[in-house]
Formats: structure tokens, sequence, C-alpha cells
């Protein structure tokens, strides 16, 4: 491994076995539907935005499942990431894990099959009182606004399902942990244990800033589990709110990226690397004692379809990288790929093989 990073390594193949990535997080069908501006300011929306659904949406997802085109995909940030990363390695089947909460339902049977399909060792706490969690994604050009009602999502317990012997085997298994900050919203105990399980045991333990609300609002279990943090994602928006929350004093991204990586850690054999996207504009990264901009792929505005998942996409390419062990650089490439692929499509779909070198 380079001094330079010890998070990374030379790029050598490594044989990768089943559920060595692992993910858990918020199940969710996106409902994804083109809408107009009257469309979002009727309920609230910004057009570019994620947020949590209050009572006054409820009448939005009856609303936008009688539009003309309306798209089902499985979804949830951290499924999305992981499916990605196993679609891009391709075989073995079931190197990504996933574990998180849905209702014994229609919705709850799509997600089974959508993650059978994409080859991911699913495994849900299945209950009955709330049904699958949904959520709409109302596109309006190439911004998308999310509105996320978590339903069966929310009732993930982490007694009932990650304590479990037979599932917790499969925790101790993985080498390479990614939790969306999302799921801070649910279940900041099942978080914890398993990035206290990663910090103890050497290996990397991934989180995403994921939406300005989790700094807002959830700051105090997002810096609990900060210091376990190896690697942390987040976008330009998300960035300057973390920032602001924690007092920081700038809004320059290197200068976020370099504070950021400076904040306490737990285990001191792996320097923090920060990595923030900001879409069309160079992605930030802390190597070492520096802070680097790799630009993005070039592509053309027509060819944009929808951005709904190109976050999800950039760290699923990243963790396809990462847990070959291959250096930063390789690893930012191919989430800038894996992005790269997502945008042309609607929802966070992708083609039969990927055609990444």
């Amino acid at each position: 491994m380079s001094d330079e990073d010890p998070n990374m390594s030379t790029g050598r193949k490594t044989t990768l076995s089943e559920n060595t990535l692992f993910g858990m997080g918020n199940p969710l069908l996106d409902i994804s539907a083109v809408v107009d501006k009257d469309f979002l300011d009727k309920y609230g929306l910004k057009p570019n935005d994620q947020i949590l659904a209050e009572d006054r949406h409820k009448v939005l997802f009856e609303e936008i499942v009688k539009r003309s085109k309306v798209e089902y995909h499985a979804g949830g940030s951290t499924q999305n990431s992981v499916k990605i990363a196993q679609w891009m390695i391709q075989k073995p089947h079931k190197v990504a894990t996933f574990f998180g909460c849905i209702g014994a339902d229609h919705f709850g049977e799509i997600l089974k099959k959508k993650a059978d399909e994409a080859n991911v060792d699913a495994h849900y706490y299945e209950q009955i009182e709330e049904p699958t969690g949904t959520c709409a994604a109302c596109i309006t050009g190439d911004n998308r606004s999310l509105v996320a009602n978590l339903a069966a999502a929310n009732c993930y317990k982490k007694e009932k399902h990650l304590d479990l012997d037979s599932n917790w085997e499969l925790v101790k298994k993985a080498k390479v942990y990614y939790i969306a900050g999302f799921f801070l919203t649910v279940s900041p105990e099942s978080i914890l244990k398993v990035a206290k399980h990663a910090s103890d045991n050497n290996k990397i333990f991934c989180m995403n800033l994921s939406a300005p609300f989790i700094s807002q609002f959830f700051k105090e279990p997002l810096m609990k589990v900060m210091p376990y943090v190896d690697i942390l994602f987040g976008n330009e928006t998300e960035a300057a709110t973390f920032a602001k929350e924690l007092g920081f004093e700038t809004d320059d991204i290197a200068e976020i990226a370099k504070k950021t990586q400076n904040l306490p850690k737990d285990n001191m054999k792996r320097p923090r690397v920060v990595v923030f996207t900001q879409g069309k504009d160079d992605t930030v990264a802390t190597v070492g004692e520096r802070v680097t901009m790799f630009p993005v792929l070039d592509i053309d505005q027509n060819d944009i379809v929808d951005t709904n998942g190109a976050g999800d996409a950039f760290v699923g390419g990243f963790l396809f990288a990462l847990v070959q062990e291959h250096s930063l650089e390789e690893c930012i490439r191919a989430g800038h790929y894996a992005a790269n692929v997502i945008i042309r499509r609607v929802g966070c779909t992708f083609p039969e093989k990927p055609d990444f070198h």
C-alpha cells in the first residue's frame, strides 16, 4: 500500500468473494414522473432537493401515479449504490449484501425481485405494520425533487434483524461497508454497531452526507458516527450545509473537504478520505495532505435524461473499485463512469453490461 493513502492500494487485482461489500439503508420503490413548475409549487418543492414526506405530501403520491408516464424502479440511496457496484463487478454474484426493512406487500415483492435480478444478496426485515416505502421523483428538465415516504423503511430494528447471528455473520464477512446518511433518521444504533465493527477490525467504513436536512436536523447522530468514517461522500450543497452546521466559516469546497478530513477519528491507521462531487464540475477529494480536483467525463446536455441517481451511481462505481483495493484515483474514475452511464437513463437503471476499462 502507498504511504500516501492507506485506505487504497496499488491496484492489484483481488479475487472477490460473496458478501465482501455490505450496505444498509432505506429500500424504497422509486416512482418517477416528469412534472411541471406548478406541480412543484403546489407541494412547496424545490426543483433539486431531497425531503421526507409530511402529511401535506400524501396526496402528491396519489397524484403522481395518475400521470401519463410513470416509471417504477427499485431505489433507496444505499440500495442503488450497492446494486451499481454489483453491476460493475458482474461476477461473482452477491459480492454486495444489503439490509433494510420492507412491508409484506406488492411493492416489497417488486423490491425483492429487483434485488435478485441485480444479483445483490438482499436480506430484508419484513414487517406488517407499515407498507413498503416509496420515493416520488418529480422531474423537471434535468432537475429532480425527491420526496421520500419511508413507511416500512423507517421500521428497521437492530435487535430484530442486525443482531441476529445469521445476519451479523454476513456483516463480519464484509471488508467494505457503505451506509447513506439517510439511514441516520431510522436506526443510528445499527449504523454505530457496524461502524465500530469496521473500525475495530481495520476495515473500511463509508458514509454519505446524503441531503442538507441530515446535517441540519440529524447532526448529533451524524457526528457520533463521524469518528468511524473512513470515506465520506457528499455533493457541493450537502458539503456547504455540513460546513455551516459545524461552523467551518468557509464556503470553499476544498477547504471544507480538508476541515472534514481533520475531524476526530477513531482508527488512526486510516486517514479519512473526503470526496465531494459537484455535478458537472470537478470532483474534490482529499489525497493525503492535499486536496485534488478530478474532472468528470464530458457529456452533451442533450444526452442527460435524468440526474436522479447520479450521486448514488458515483458511489456505486467508487465502491466497485474500492472492494478490489484500487487507488483513490481509480475509484473516482469508476465513480465518474457509473454516474455518466446513469444520467443517460431514467431512474437508477443501467445497461446489461458495463463498458469500463
